[in-house]
């Protein structure tokens, strides 16, 4: 039986939930080894709205960084469920800065790291390639491609623009939208999370949509699990629609084509054939490989810089929250927890 929390996660022994708790110990354990210092310490597993498992620092609270893009997106589809805008609906209609050199990018480029939009300012920082202007809302008159949709490239400054652009469609900032819309709901109060901004423009303040610059979502792992409970559910919560079951459906399924040309190649972040509207999505990659071997296909995840992650996988009705200020680990080791996790689960 699917559970939704209130103030508090309902607790209980993995067992209770069909889960191995020696499987659960050695997968966190796999965790542990190959993570830095924050290891497992911000990190909570729920199974069907049970919280089995949870970190000794758990209701630690602080920025995602790029997790931050998968509310972003979830602005959107509640936009297009309200007939907003769809998204066929190109940016510049709403940002005419956009007119001149990105006249033709959709909401749909954007949300998809397809829009080719690069910002003046975006020349690397060290080795933070991906978009890293501090002026992300002055188009550059050089895209990084042409046209939209030919090329995929994890751009910073291109979701900046978009939560932009998705701010004057709404009429107010992006975070109280949300919170009037879905936070409120799920149990996120004003005091447990914020969302970064870039300060007033034209009179509305403009959220980060890319979670840099320290202008990231900040919540604790119990508060980023709510809304992986959320999209584990469909969108509803405790039977009540938040989110249309079409929209979760879109966006955390593949969205980019495998075989799509890469842009940006050295970054090293390549979302074809795994990536959904700003989620990550257990897809098969450009190299013939799924994301998360060991996991359902159905998995899908918000991701953000040090390992700040909200895996949600439908197949077990588990969604695992973990945030750290620790740097980065590569998809094997999240691939390693979930194929030691697997055979401890029943039905």
């Amino acid at each position: 039986m699917m559970i939704f929390p209130g103030t508090d996660w309902a607790e209980s022994p993995p067992e209770s939930q069909g889960v191995d708790a020696r499987a659960m110990e050695a997968a966190l354990r796999h965790l542990v080894r190959h993570t830095a210092q924050d290891g497992t310490d911000k990190m909570v597993v729920v199974r069907r709205g049970a919280m089995i498992w949870r970190g000794p620092r758990s209701g630690e609270a602080h920025g995602i960084w790029s997790a931050t893009k998968s509310f972003t997106s979830t602005v959107l589809g509640l936009l297009i469920d309200d007939g907003r805008c769809t998204l066929e609906t190109r940016a510049a209609d709403f940002v005419p800065a956009l007119r001149r050199d990105y006249p033709e990018a959709t909401l749909r480029h954007f949300t998809t790291m397809t829009s080719g939009y690069r910002a003046v300012g975006d020349e690397p920082l060290g080795t933070y390639i991906h978009g890293p202007s501090r002026t992300p809302l002055a188009p550059s008159p050089q895209p990084l491609f042409r046209p939209p949709g030919s090329r995929f490239a994890y751009w910073d400054s291109a979701m900046n623009q978009f939560g932009h652009v998705l701010t004057r469609i709404a009429g107010e900032p992006l975070k109280e939208f949300f919170q009037r819309r879905v936070a409120d709901a799920i149990g996120l109060s004003p005091g447990g999370w914020d969302w970064g901004d870039m300060g007033p423009v034209d009179g509305l303040v403009v959220n980060s949509g890319s979670g840099n610059a320290d202008r990231h979502v900040r919540t604790s792992a119990p508060g980023l699990a709510r809304l992986g409970h959320l999209f584990l559910n469909g969108g509803r919560w405790n039977e009540r629609p938040l989110v249309s079951e079409e929209w979760v459906r879109q966006a955390t399924s593949v969205q980019v084509p495998a075989g799509l040309p890469w842009a940006q190649p050295e970054c090293n972040i390549d979302g074809r054939g795994v990536y959904g509207f700003n989620w990550w999505v257990n897809g098969v990659g450009a190299g013939g490989r799924r994301k998360w071997p060991s996991a359902p296909a159905g998995t899908f995840a918000a991701s953000g810089f040090n390992n700040n992650k909200c895996f949600v996988v439908p197949e077990w009705g588990m969604v695992i929250a973990r945030l750290g200020l620790d740097g980065n680990v590569e998809d094997e080791v999240w691939d390693g927890f979930f194929r030691l996790l697997a055979p401890g689960l029943a039905s």
